[in-house]
């Protein structure tokens, strides 16, 4: 799999890459090793970069760096988490299916929750600068409209009349997973200001 190819046809091309998608014989490995972790590294890497380089900006108190070791320890975490959200996003995908007519595949769920995640991951390159931080959260709204496609293609054989609803459960979920994580890797690095 030719990652860059792969990259640009998912963000310009989702439907008939979608297509494609659907017939490739991946494995959970194959996804995991060469897509998921690769592309999950550009968040955790820009955001390291963001908060030793150029740092927060704090209210009353100014612009804050991290030390490298925060900030690394930070970023390791950042990535763990976003692996292990996405695999979770498959397992919570697959075991939904049987609610929406669909059968249980998790390789099929695998590639839904990967491959919708690919603009997010792809525009963490703005965490270099924590202010733009927002346009890589914003680039995960794309990921819910190939998310969307992926069901429709039927990835995960779903009626058309359950496409919807099985993508919206889908999202709450995961959006619930979402958060939690963010408060648990919140509270974990939160800066205290009287370290300040």
């Amino acid at each position: 799999m030719d990652l860059v190819q792969k990259v640009q046809s998912i963000l310009l091309k989702p439907k008939e890459e979608w297509v494609r998608i659907k017939g490739e014989s991946a494995t959970v490995a194959d996804l995991f090793m060469s897509y998921a972790m690769v592309l999950a590294a550009i968040p955790a890497v820009s955001q390291l970069l963001g908060n030793v380089l150029i740092g927060h900006r704090l209210p009353f108190v100014g612009y804050y760096k991290w030390s490298v070791g925060r900030a690394l320890s930070s970023a390791v975490f950042t990535y763990l988490f976003s692996l292990a959200a996405v695999y979770l996003f498959a397992l919570i995908i697959n075991a939904l299916a049987p609610n929406f007519a669909s059968p249980q595949n998790m390789t099929s769920a695998l590639k839904l929750a990967v491959y919708s995640m690919t603009p997010g991951w792809v525009a963490g390159i703005f965490y270099i600068i924590p202010a733009l931080s927002i346009l890589g959260i914003l680039a995960g709204l794309y990921g819910l409209y190939i998310l969307y496609l992926g069901f429709e293609t039927p990835m995960m054989d779903t009626p058309k009349e359950k496409i919807m609803p099985y993508l919206g459960v889908s999202v709450l979920v995961a959006i619930g997973l979402y958060v939690i994580l963010g408060l648990i890797l919140g509270a974990i690095f939160a800066v205290r200001y009287s370290a300040l």
